[in-house]
């Protein structure tokens, strides 16, 4: 199956991403309080805030069109946000800009998996992270297994709505893990029945694409 991923459709992605992160930093740094270092939500509210502002500085058009929104997402956490999740995040943003750059305005639902599964894989390259040591990683690994095993046909809202259910599926397994990872390896016990906030992240991330998909409607188009 192919849609066109134009740029109203990675416009419209970042701007909704952007609304989430706003609208959640505060429940997000509480949760962050409990398990890390309590600078997620802030952090993440940083990142789509420079990424806001790079697109209106440098514009959403480019050579690589609908990719430049994610590039620039990749260019403002990869530059400047600290701490851990800045650099994971842009990680995953450049391979996600990699792969609608490379098939552009019809990018399959394949494409938009292998390139979050270059994200995943880069991200666990610079972390070390793997499923079950409860971070961001267990909500984007069943992301991507669910864009990958979308049976063929199925149209790209629907495909991107399973994403965000598997992550968001992810997210509270992370509730019952113990973290092994980071700071939250060392909270112990206290971290039971807590989310981890880097999960929740991933979640709005796939959840603002599945929502921007649904809101333009017939502008995105699909064929066979």
């Amino acid at each position: 199956m192919t849609t066109p991923f134009d740029i109203t459709f990675t416009s419209g992605w970042m701007d909704r991403f952007a609304d989430s992160a706003h609208a959640t930093e505060t429940e997000l740094t509480a949760l962050d309080q409990q398990v890390g270092d309590g600078d997620f939500g802030v952090n993440l509210s940083a990142g789509v805030r420079a990424t806001q502002r790079l697109r209106g500085e440098e514009g959403d058009a480019g050579g690589d069109g609908p990719s430049v929104p994610l590039g620039r997402a990749a260019s403002a956490f990869l530059d400047e946000i600290g701490g851990t999740s800045g650099p994971l995040f842009g990680l995953l943003f450049q391979a996600l800009s990699a792969a609608v750059a490379a098939q552009g305005p019809l990018l399959t639902t394949a494409a938009l998996a292998a390139g979050t599964e270059d994200g995943l894989a880069a991200i666990r390259r610079v972390g070390d992270a793997k499923p079950g040591d409860k971070t961001l990683v267990d909500a984007l690994t069943p992301a991507a297994e669910a864009l990958r095993a979308a049976p063929e046909g199925t149209p790209p809202d629907q495909a991107l709505a399973l994403a965000a259910d598997a992550a968001w599926q992810g997210v509270r397994n992370t509730a019952a893990l113990r973290a092994r990872m980071g700071r939250a390896s060392y909270v112990g016990e206290r971290a039971s029945g807590i989310p981890d906030p880097g999960a929740v992240g991933v979640a709005l991330l796939f959840a603002s694409a599945a929502g921007t998909v649904r809101s333009l409607g017939p502008h995105v188009r699909t064929t066979g």
